[in-house]
């Protein structure tokens, strides 16, 4: 539908509002006028109108309303008006309290739909509690068992295999030396001396020093 010009748009504001006689927001207004003029337009009348007196402007918090005078309509009882106004902004308090309560519920709301289901959580600790049993029968098992290794037998063991592997990388390393010192007057190969002279080597056997 096409705008009609802005001219007509504060004839059509003000009528709209006498033959209604209640408060509208600019928002309200434009909509209500089937979008027939711009919202630019029907705000812009609106402030015109007000400037002329032709209409009553409201500022409720960042909101302006809008409303005829009430001359045209009889008697104007301003002690009434008085006590809307305060039970509007009675109302505005308590649906801003009722908004905040209902954004805290939300929330609440979205925790609670992230949170496992009572027959989830159910499950799950049925779960944990089969873990629990197969590794407590696995422990009391190990604590019954007579073939437990005393901490001193576990320190002798340790120094025993430190000892040998010592004495090991010890001695390779001087049976290295040697057959080296064999080698620089050896008209041979290694491979040949060590054939020559009998000599296994721990690669023979898959033999591998263990790390410090």
């Amino acid at each position: 539908m096409s705008k009609k010009k802005d001219s007509d748009a504060e004839e059509a504001v003000l009528s709209y509002l006498n033959k209604n006689n209640r408060p509208y927001s600019a928002v309200d207004i434009f909509t209500n006028l089937h979008k027939e003029y711009g919202k630019t337009a029907v705000q812009r009348s609106l402030e015109n109108l007000s400037s002329q007196q032709k209409i009553h402007e409201k500022i409720y918090g960042k909101q302006k309303v809008y409303a005829p005078l009430q001359d045209k309509f009889g008697d104007y009882d301003e002690e009434k008006v008085k006590q809307l106004d305060t039970q509007i902004t009675e109302l505005q308090t308590k649906l801003k309290t009722l908004q905040e309560t209902f954004k805290s519920n939300e929330a609440e709301l979205k925790r609670l739909n992230s949170s496992l289901t009572t027959e989830e959580a159910t499950a799950r600790l049925k779960e944990f509690n089969s873990k629990c049993e197969v590794y407590e029968k696995r422990l009391s098992k190990i604590k019954s068992a007579d073939n437990h290794v005393t901490p001193e037998i576990k320190d002798k063991i340790y120094k025993n295999h430190k000892t040998a592997v010592d004495f090991w990388r010890k001695r390779k390393r001087m049976c290295t030396d040697i057959v080296n010192s064999i080698l620089e007057n050896y008209p041979k190969s290694k491979k040949q001396l060590m054939e020559d002279i009998g000599l296994e080597t721990d690669e023979e056997y898959n033999a591998v020093l263990p790390k410090k």
